[in-house]
């Protein structure tokens, strides 16, 4: 959650009916297809990803052909401090982070990854995303197995290789626990549409992997 959207809702007046059309920074960027992916297994897997505000990032995964869920929560902290109100004042070590469980057979870890680089976020801004700043907002990848992290940091390399960004990529592979957001952060996209962080951030990304994975939408 941002708190930008605290700070415009707590204001009166016509600030409330922001529809501001996203900017060049929330529209796809071309990147190339993992050279090296995980290995589809049997079952659901797990992936998790930090990027920003979590509404943002649950509502793209959510868009995703095989995605069978996306909760919004944290990771990298500890089970007492998993809260808004404690990870907000940004000394818990947490990331707000989206668990994605997927079918591997419809949708590949490193076709996530793909769209977490491409749209989701972008990984060139060091412990802040657009207007959220703090290091709760930091780009970040948590593995749930050595394989994953492999992928990960072989893809990192690639994209850092191809120079697929004018910038550094700033994006950390971190070890840490998934625990869920409170209740009113969930489906936070789907259920306030015209919520004035959701136009002016989130619309734009849904948007944007629409367009730009047309194939890949569910």
């Amino acid at each position: 959650m941002s708190k930008y959207v605290l700070t415009v809702a707590a204001l009166a007046g016509g600030l409330l009916l922001l529809t501001v059309r996203g900017s060049a920074a929330e529209r796809a960027v071309p990147v190339p297809v993992p050279t090296v992916d995980v290995k589809p297994g049997k079952g659901e897997q797990v992936a998790v990803l930090a990027g920003g505000c979590f509404w943002g990032m649950e509502a793209v995964f959510q868009s995703v052909k095989g995605v069978h869920s996306v909760t919004s929560g944290y990771a990298g902290g500890t089970a007492q401090t998993a809260t808004y109100a404690q990870v907000s004042t940004e000394k818990t070590g947490h990331a707000e982070a989206v668990r994605i469980a997927y079918d591997p057979k419809k949708v590949s870890y490193g076709t996530l990854l793909r769209i977490y680089f491409s749209v989701a976020h972008d990984p060139t801004q060091l412990n802040r995303q657009y207007p959220d700043t703090g290091p709760s907002y930091r780009s970040a990848i948590f593995p749930q197995n050595d394989e994953q992290r492999s992928v990960a940091a072989a893809y990192i390399a690639q994209l850092t290789k191809a120079k697929a960004f004018p910038k550094p990529i700033v994006t950390k592979l971190e070890t840490g626990t998934f625990y869920p957001a409170e209740a009113y952060h969930q489906d936070f996209f789907w259920r306030n549409p015209t919520y004035p962080y959701i136009v002016r951030y989130d619309k734009p990304k849904v948007a944007a992997f629409r367009n730009a994975y047309p194939l890949l939408v569910n």
